[in-house]
């Protein structure tokens, strides 16, 4: 975990959009194919069209996010679903305590 990625990942205001987006998938997203949006995650075309972004950046902006550690993706079928990964999160948190 690097927190340059960290930070280069977070200084996007879409990017953090995304991430408060996720946190509560619920309130933001209405649910694709009767998928736990909790559990699973969301499905990549609803960040795309809520962002109204071409897919392709909104991919890249997931992308980004996921390689920062930040999320998480999972593949069922032809859709890719994504949520945050709140473990990874705990420990940029402390390690943001530890180091800055």
């Amino acid at each position: 975990m690097e927190l340059i990625e960290i930070f280069r990942a977070l200084s996007n205001e879409s990017r953090l959009q995304i991430l408060q987006w996720l946190k509560e998938p619920d309130r933001h997203f209405t649910p694709h194919e009767g998928i736990d949006m909790n559990t699973t995650g969301v499905c990549v075309s609803q960040i795309t069209d809520k962002l109204k972004m071409t897919q392709s950046t909104a991919s890249q902006y997931l992308s980004i996010l996921q390689r920062a550690g930040l999320i998480t993706a999972e593949r069922i079928g032809k859709y890719t679903y994504y949520k945050r990964d709140e473990e990874a999160i705990k420990k940029i948190a402390t390690l943001f305590e530890k180091n800055i």
